[in-house]
């Protein structure tokens, strides 16, 4: 007799749709998530396509669902360590870690006014903060605050705990491994961003105004380390230059050999960014081929229509720091002059390439490509950017054609 629960590994925009969907049909579904709240990259975004809506546009509208359907149990902080069995009967070791936050948490935030531990923000990409105990995110689900206990000062356990009305502070929870039976899985796991570090001639990590396209989504974002400004790291001031490096990894044998799909619209909705906060300042896109699949064309007339952008077909070769202003000179070859241009801006976003999350991390009965993304088989469905590089809205496209297909599976066992 085999399992007739879904398992949906990863809480973004296309696992929450395929476990919403799959429990709105009345069968058992659970879904995990490693980190301390769903919502995955669409909660970092500014806007995100194809209607340029806010994430809570999407997401608050899901997590009603969510919290209205019986069939659904959702396991955050927690992830598949192995996978053994066979279409309709599986058995799924997992790993919960301790958030040291219990259910009796309301979020009022009383324990993160007395905290003086601090942590740095990797919901923001390290731009900015947070205390000790955090709220994961403006949009956490669940609405519970996390406690990092290496970032703790001296004396906070004790605040924080004399803060709690609610006796909700629990330090002694202990980390969870235990199995869970069903009959298919969907993985909807994601992407991370290819690490910019390795792009040399770029200087991400060497020059303060070298940014990656994931945080300027978090300082365009009104609940981002900026409250929405756009400025520059060094100083904190208006760019008048941002230059927009595409293909940062992507299309690349040495690096990502694919293109990463929704890195060029990427930059032009943040050109639309920069033209918004700040209408007279000049965008640079330095591009390959400026690729917009499908209906984003007129996106692309959008933004050349609204925003003040210079397009160089070129692929950056270099980039330099003054070191006494901190602007940054980008080196290219522009190829329909056959000219060197050596262009000083105030800021530079690489569009970085697109990974999946799981790359570097081997789970035993998943089975994956050479670039990392998962490849489907008879009961095991790849959804979202864990299949391979798309869209939100195609995302999602993945999400509920997969639930057709686990659904047929677990008919059958």
């Amino acid at each position: 007799m085999g399992s007739s629960t879904i398992l949906v590994v990863g809480g973004g925009i296309s696992g929450i749709t395929a476990a919403i969907e799959a429990a709105e049909m009345e069968v058992p579904v659970i879904l995990v998530e490693k980190e301390a709240t769903l919502g995955g990259r669409v909660a970092q975004l500014r806007y995100y396509f194809p209607k340029l809506c806010p994430p809570t546009c999407g997401l608050e509208i899901n997590y009603k669902r969510m919290k209205a359907n019986p069939n659904l149990t959702v396991h955050t902080m927690t992830e598949v360590l192995e996978i053994k069995g066979e279409p309709g009967s599986y058995k799924v070791k997992l790993r919960k870690r301790p958030r040291y936050v219990n259910e009796n948490c309301v979020a009022c935030g009383e324990c993160e006014k007395v905290c003086e531990g601090e942590r740095v923000s990797d919901f923001d990409f390290g731009l900015g903060k947070t205390k000790a105990i955090y709220l994961p995110s403006p949009m956490a689900f669940p609405l519970r605050y996390v406690i990092d206990k290496d970032a703790l000062a001296p004396g906070d356990t004790e605040r924080i705990q004399s803060a709690c009305q609610y006796r909700a502070i629990d330090l002694n929870m202990q980390e969870e491994v235990f199995e869970i039976e069903c009959g298919a899985i969907i993985w909807a796991t994601g992407w991370q961003l290819y690490d910019a570090s390795k792009l040399d001639n770029l200087g991400y990590g060497r020059y303060t105004n070298v940014i990656t396209n994931m945080q300027m989504e978090r300082m365009a974002s009104p609940w981002g380390p900026t409250g929405g400004n756009i400025n520059r790291p060094s100083d904190q001031s208006i760019p008048q230059r941002v230059a927009f490096v595409q293909c940062a990894g992507s299309r690349d044998e040495n690096h990502l050999p694919y293109c990463s799909y929704i890195c060029c619209l990427a930059s032009l909705k943040h050109s639309l960014y920069i033209a918004e906060k700040m209408p007279e300042s000049e965008s640079l896109i330095f591009y390959i081929d400026i690729r917009t699949p499908g209906r984003y064309e007129k996106f692309l007339r959008r933004a050349q229509s609204e925003a003040k952008i210079n397009f160089i077909k070129g692929k950056v070769a270099k980039i330099e720091e003054d070191p006494e202003t901190k602007d940054l000179f980008v080196i290219a070859e522009d190829t329909l002059t056959g000219k060197r241009v050596r262009e000083r801006v105030n800021m530079v976003v690489l569009a970085m390439g697109m990974q999946p999350s799981i790359y570097s991390t081997a789970v035993p009965g998943l089975p994956v490509d050479e670039n990392g993304f998962v490849i489907e088989g008879d009961g095991i469905f790849p959804v979202g950017c864990a299949k391979k590089p798309l869209d939100v809205m195609t995302s999602n496209e993945t999400a509920t054609g997969a639930v057709i297909k686990a659904l047929q599976i677990i008919k059958r066992a």
